[in-house]
């Protein structure tokens, strides 16, 4: 019959018989301890191993919610899109190019140029139509159409005649507390 691992360390001199003994009582108050008071042993790799695996599913939701952000956003830059392709206008009226205006809108930094016919440009100015970002280059979409494009991606509209920025209504009320004031006739510039 094979010997315990106990009774070989014994015999290859690894151990002394007061240690095994130590080692056998410790043992046998553990398991009395565990009958009589029910003690729960904390098994460390047990631990290491759930940690593990709760870390494992946080990265995986973490994963999980950056894909669904990322397919959230394609589908909104797709719905733009095809609002756009939908609802586009054309930049010139049917009579040729000869009525050429330009139209002049900054996109960020950068100010921009568009050529459109001069109806075009009056609808524009009237805030009918609005000036929107369409990949690299720009499109003309009636305002409705912008407002929905707005509500999606406030980015993708470029231009639109009834967008105040605080610096025109700085101005306009500072017009209006002029206006109170008289202006000489005979004032030369």
């Amino acid at each position: 019959m094979a010997l315990s691992l106990q009774e070989q360390l014994l015999k290859a001199g690894l151990t002394n018989k007061k240690k095994a003994n130590q080692v056998r009582q410790q043992k046998n108050k553990q398991v009395k301890a565990q009958k009589n008071h029910n003690v729960v042993q904390t098994n460390e790799a047990k631990l290491a191993a759930e940690k593990v695996v709760e870390a494992k599913k946080a990265k995986d939701r973490e994963l999980n919610q950056k894909t669904k952000q990322e397919a959230e956003k394609k589908a909104l830059v797709a719905q733009i899109k095809q609002l756009i392709e939908a609802n586009k206008q054309p930049k010139f009226g049917g009579s040729g190019r000869k009525e050429e205006v330009v139209c002049n809108f900054t996109d960020g930094t950068l100010i921009k140029r568009m050529y459109v016919s001069q109806v075009t440009q009056k609808q524009i100015s009237q805030g009918k139509l609005a000036i929107v970002k369409l990949n690299d280059g720009y499109e003309l979409v009636p305002m409705p159409v912008a407002n929905k494009i707005a509500e999606r991606d406030e980015a993708s509209v470029m231009y639109r005649a009834d967008d105040i920025s605080d610096a025109d209504q700085k101005s306009s009320e500072d017009d209006d507390w002029y206006a109170e004031y008289d202006i000489p006739d005979d004032l030369n510039w």
